[in-house]
């Protein structure tokens, strides 16, 4: 048994007031059949092309390794061409993936290819994103640091996308001065017996193709699985709230600070004091 997730609302055809409306203002996730209708990317990016324009770029590559309190945070695990990388994704199932590469910083006349519909949010174009992955590889559980809302597309392949609220943070066993849940928890087949208050959390789920774009309103939980070679690209758009955009700062610029330098003092005993103290708070008041 798995947790309980109702789709994510699949639209096209929406205009500034019914997209504020409906999804910005209330924060509810969409997949947006139509946002990436008139990209050039749409229609022109796939492996051959990204193979023949940064074929020779060296990239980072992660897979799911558990934390290790001796790396920093998001520090690789290795480096590749990305033409072989390529290679990989499309020979079959890998764990490796590239994530948040910013490929702009060295071809920016990319930037050209894709623009956002005149009803979305202004987003920071120059900070989009790309992320890999490989058939059976998977994105962990997290929100992202900065509370930004994301217009996530996918091009190529298929993904399946998880989405939680963020109401459910002690639930999912956040791990404190984190953006992530305790490690040891399996998203696609949650053990609660093991993890009792996971039963208190319901989701969101969407299968996103080619094409499709996923607005993920900032502070939500989200955890992707690959379920086949793909990649992405990822644009932001700062969330209004000065409350979350104050949120988004300290997350970047103290709770992350803090917490290297726990690890730099505490080692792995920082790391598993973190998940006690997530366990403690989830199943506080328990029966």
């Amino acid at each position: 048994m798995g947790f309980k997730l109702e789709p994510i609302p699949r639209v096209s055809g929406l205009d500034r007031a019914t997209f504020e409306r409906e999804f910005l203002k209330p924060r509810r996730p969409v997949v947006l059949e139509d946002f990436a209708d008139k990209w050039v990317a749409t229609e022109k990016w796939d492996m051959d092309f990204i193979r023949q324009i940064a074929g020779d770029h060296i990239v980072p590559l992660y897979d799911n390794s558990k934390v290790d309190y001796s790396k920093k945070v998001n520090e690789p695990i290795a480096e590749m061409r990305m033409a072989e990388y390529l290679d990989l994704l499309e020979s079959g199932p890998t764990e490796l993936r590239i994530f948040l590469y910013n490929i702009f910083k060295h071809i920016p006349e990319l930037c050209n290819d894709f623009e956002v519909p005149d009803w979305a949010p202004r987003v920071l174009k120059q900070f989009p994103m790309m992320f890999f992955g490989g058939e059976g590889s998977n994105v962990f559980l997290h929100y992202d640091i900065d509370m930004s809302h994301v217009f996530h597309t996918n091009f190529v392949g298929e993904k399946r996308a998880i989405l939680f609220d963020p109401k459910y943070k002690k639930d999912l066993y956040r791990i404190p001065f984190g953006v992530h849940n305790v490690e040891d928890i399996d998203i696609d087949n949650p053990d609660f017996d093991r993890w009792p208050a996971l039963k208190n959390v319901s989701g969101m789920e969407a299968e996103l193709h080619h094409g499709d774009t996923l607005f993920m309103p900032g502070g939500w939980w989200h955890y992707m699985k690959y379920l086949s070679g793909s990649f992405s690209l990822s644009l932001r758009a700062l969330d209004p709230s000065p409350v979350r955009k104050l949120q988004g700062l300290y997350n970047v610029t103290v709770m992350r600070q803090l917490d290297n330098l726990a690890r730099k003092v505490g080692g792995q005993s920082w790391i598993e004091y973190k998940d006690r103290w997530a366990v403690r708070r989830a199943e506080k008041g328990l029966s």
